[in-house]
């Protein structure tokens, strides 16, 4: 099970795991951040021993937002309801949708599994992308604003970009429009797409206030997601539905 909770990185995840599987999965997700964390001397968990060091006792509630309202990593409160909240609240919402996609590919072949990895690494960067959308540029801790800073060299994005185009070799082709389908986790991913869709129409008005690296990766994850949609599908064997118009006739784009 995992808890979030404020930390140095912001909005940064506590993972409280149970044993098995899923304490696994959750060690390895925090491994990935380790890699990616550049503002640490050292990896914020490096163990499975770390991990069970957690007090059982940690409380999830504090009772400062019965009001309606938040704070930011920066400390000013807002009400609930704040764009940027929203937009928080839609990032949270994608990554919880790729758990359960990540949860419908728990047995598949060991070529899915590397997709549950790299979803497992897009959770990570939406904790990130959650710190910076907490953190407004025009804020006055400059010290905050650095540590939140998002992927300043572009790195994020560009993988993104390589596994779009390493997924996109040998899928079929279709000059229709392709329905949400092909399958059970084929249709999360899509689902996480309209979501991530969203959370990118949310980010537009904060645009001036976080890291024009954060909107890059929000636009290319919604790519990535609809043609992962796609690979998982033809990975199952599982055709996918395309549009049909009402009158019987497929709509195909222009040649």
């Amino acid at each position: 099970m995992f808890r979030l909770a404020r930390s140095a990185r912001g909005f940064s995840a506590l993972y409280r795991p149970a044993h098995g599987p899923t304490a696994n999965r959750a060690i390895k997700i925090m491994s990935l951040r380790s890699v990616h964390t550049k503002d640490s001397d050292k990896p914020v968990i490096k163990s499975p021993e770390e991990v069970k060091s957690y007090p059982a006792t940690i409380k999830v509630y504090t009772r400062t937002g019965d009001k309606g309202t938040s704070s930011l990593f920066t400390g000013e409160r807002r009400g609930k309801d704040d764009a940027v909240f929203e937009a928080l609240g839609t990032t949270d919402e994608l990554s919880s949708m790729l758990g359960l996609a990540i949860a419908h590919m728990e047995s598949t072949s060991d070529t899915q599994q590397q997709l549950v990895e790299r979803l497992e690494i897009i959770q990570c960067l939406l904790q990130d992308v959650g710190s910076n959308v907490a953190t407004p540029l025009n804020s006055k801790s400059q010290s905050k604003i650095r540590r939140t800073r998002f992927d300043p060299d572009g790195h994020h994005c560009a993988r993104l970009e390589q596994w779009i185009d390493e997924m996109s070799e040998g899928l079929p082709v279709h000059r229709s429009f392709i329905l949400p389908s092909g399958g059970l986790a084929a249709s999360t991913l899509h689902v996480a797409r309209t979501i991530c869709r969203r959370a990118e129409r949310l980010l537009v008005p904060l645009k001036d206030d976080i890291d024009k690296e954060t909107m890059m990766l929000v636009n290319r994850l919604s790519d990535f997601l609809f043609v992962a949609a796609r690979w998982t599908a033809m990975q199952q064997g599982v055709t996918e539905k395309i549009y049909v118009h009402q009158k019987g006739r497929v709509t195909e784009f222009d040649k």
